[in-house]
């Protein structure tokens, strides 16, 4: 199935690695990959997994040992474009989650759920149930917050792999689900999607921003309006830090290509 598919171009932003994709390219990868039972695990990049990868290098190997890397935030999407790659659209990580559903849905691909709250994830159940008549959802886990034990983590590998799942939604948050994900590479033989807050979003227990304002890319500014106490030190550290050292690349590369 690998041979098949075409290689992507890609740009490291602050060094780290994401591909000039789109929805329609990352839907055909994740479903190659998924009908041959593979193991592979795609992230979707915000600003806040590319600063948390510059500041460690441990996290910053894990997206860049990844199987695609989406431009999830439209910061994101502009660097690529800023940095050569014309035309690069957003491939955020719930609507890549919903074309991955429907294209699940119409193949008979088996999917499965991991992460979120026990209500989030019933209320995801049953909007993806009545959105996708027919999906299959063999597997569904809410998983306490806390580092599961070497036991029951090994459960739920077996949980997984027993299902028969060929996509396995991760929704632990970002770095909490790229870690865990790269961990269970290769013990699950399932295509792992890091998805972020598309659980909460998709099942509507969390407002999610209007178009308008995610095509702005002030998306961030509505979910700290939404929850300050938990995401205030996320964006007022990382945003203006990104905001910097992504114009010091930007300009570091013209430099270099009008020499």
């Amino acid at each position: 199935m690998e041979a098949a598919l075409p290689l992507l171009d890609e740009r490291l932003i602050l060094g780290m690695r994401v591909h000039a994709t789109t929805y329609a390219d990352a839907v055909s990868r994740i479903a190659a990959w998924a009908l041959a039972r593979e193991s592979r695990y795609v992230c979707e990049a915000p600003v806040h997994m590319v600063m948390e990868s510059y500041d460690c290098a441990q996290y910053r190997d894990v997206i860049n040992g990844a199987d695609l890397v989406t431009p999830g935030g439209m910061p994101i999407v502009w660097m690529m474009r800023s940095l050569g790659v014309v035309g690069q659209p957003r491939v955020y990580g719930p609507t890549m989650m919903l074309r991955v559903c429907e294209y699940a849905a119409r193949t008979g691909l088996k999917v499965g759920l991991y992460g979120g709250t026990l209500s989030s994830l019933a209320a995801l159940l049953r909007v993806l149930e009545k959105k996708y008549p027919g999906i299959n959802v063999v597997y569904s886990c809410a998983p306490p917050f806390r580092r599961l034990t070497p036991v029951e983590d090994e459960r739920v590998r077996q949980d997984i792999e027993e299902s028969g799942a060929q996509i396995l939604f991760v929704g632990l948050g970002c770095p909490k689900q790229e870690r865990w994900m790269a961990e269970h590479k290769p013990g699950i033989r399932a295509v792992m999607l890091g998805v972020g807050a598309a659980f909460d979003f998709i099942s509507e227990t969390k407002p999610q921003a209007p178009p308008w304002m995610q095509n702005m890319g002030m998306e961030w500014l509505f979910r700290l309006c939404s929850e300050p106490r938990r995401l205030w030190f996320r964006y007022l550290w990382h945003n203006p830090r990104f905001a910097a050292l992504a114009m010091t690349q930007v300009a570091q590369v013209s430099r270099q290509s009008s020499r």
